[in-house]
């Protein structure tokens, strides 16, 4: 599982896919999501502005996504 470390209290599905350099643009990330390729919890997500906050974990593209707070 791969740490990414935000300062907000919750990023955005696709911002956070972006941030992870998992899509190159925010409209692959909506198709992307849309398609049912992305999971939240271990729950399947069509909501691309779906707020990821620290302690979630996100599934996409074969990658797994854990969200801390940054120190």
């Amino acid at each position: 599982m791969r740490e990414i470390a935000i300062t907000t209290e919750f990023i955005k599905l696709q911002d956070l896919l972006k941030f992870a350099g998992l899509v190159e643009t925010g409209g692959e990330a909506k198709e992307r999501i849309q398609a049912g390729e992305a999971q939240v919890n271990g729950e399947p997500c069509l909501q691309r502005g779906k707020k990821v906050r620290p302690g979630d974990n996100v599934k996409f593209a074969g990658e797994t996504l854990g969200v801390r707070y940054a120190d």
